[in-house]
């Protein structure tokens, strides 16, 4: 009798994760490379990614930036690609009334146009051969409102928008696309707010678990979509947030 094949296993696949030099994206290059998949982790740092690419076997780098179009042609260039985890993206809080135009243009570029072009060059590669996981980056405030992050929020709702319409559209020619979407998780980026200890209580607050995510918890998830245990999963949002959105 032949042994069963482990549906987590990525081995012979190839991974993309932009975004890939710290947090939540090494993070999830990491986990890729660990269950087999040969992953191309993408940032704009150096350094960052020869730490990155030291630290396994399976990854490796590009250095790009995700917003401009040498990046997409390069994507589109590969042989190949099974898993795009489209996770570059950034946040700037601030009232509402004081969002400067440069803060909106610089935010919804790399938040949601590069997003949208990301997952459209790593789509026309996997539609080639008519199988493929995508999975986008949002957050829990994909979902909610939040004081403080009017531009983030918006930008995550039309993530969730842009996955359900991918989705679909792309379903009948074997490509899945889900989000993940994540509570407040302890990274570089999020280290300096999470220091504030007022913020830091009400954030614990908000989450019924009453604690920070780890890059490992958003990993995981990425993971299970990116693998064939999600073969029937897609247009999906798998909240990474302790409980946040159900409260």
């Amino acid at each position: 009798m032949s042994e069963s094949v482990n549906p987590w296993r990525l081995d012979g696949r190839v991974a993309l994760v932009t975004g890939a030099g710290r947090g939540l994206g090494r993070a999830c290059a990491l986990t890729l490379a660990e269950a087999g998949a040969t992953v191309i982790a993408v940032a704009r740092t150096q350094a960052d990614l020869d730490a990155l690419s030291a630290a396994h076997a399976n990854i490796d780098t590009w250095v790009a930036d995700v917003c401009d179009d040498a990046f997409y042609n390069q994507l589109e260039g590969l042989a190949s690609l099974d898993v795009l985890v489209n996770n570059a993206g950034t946040n700037q809080p601030e009232p509402f009334e004081q969002v400067t135009p440069d803060t909106l243009t610089r935010v919804v570029g790399l938040n949601v146009t590069a997003m949208f072009r990301t997952a459209q060059s790593g789509a026309r590669v996997m539609l080639q051969r008519g199988a493929g996981s995508i999975i986008n980056m949002s957050s829990q405030m994909g979902h909610v409102g939040s004081p403080g992050r009017s531009v983030y929020c918006m930008t995550k709702h039309a993530v969730e928008g842009l996955t359900k319409a991918m989705a679909v559209e792309l379903a009948d020619r074997g490509v899945r696309v889900n989000s993940i979407a994540p509570t407040f998780i302890e990274t570089p980026l999020t280290k300096p707010m999470l220091a504030d200890a007022a913020f830091s209580a009400f954030v614990k607050r908000m989450i019924p678990m009453g604690k920070v995510g780890q890059p490992d918890d958003v990993a995981h998830g990425v993971l299970y979509l990116a693998s064939d245990a999600a073969a029937m999963v897609t247009g999906h949002s798998l909240r990474v947030d302790g409980g946040w959105t159900a409260a």
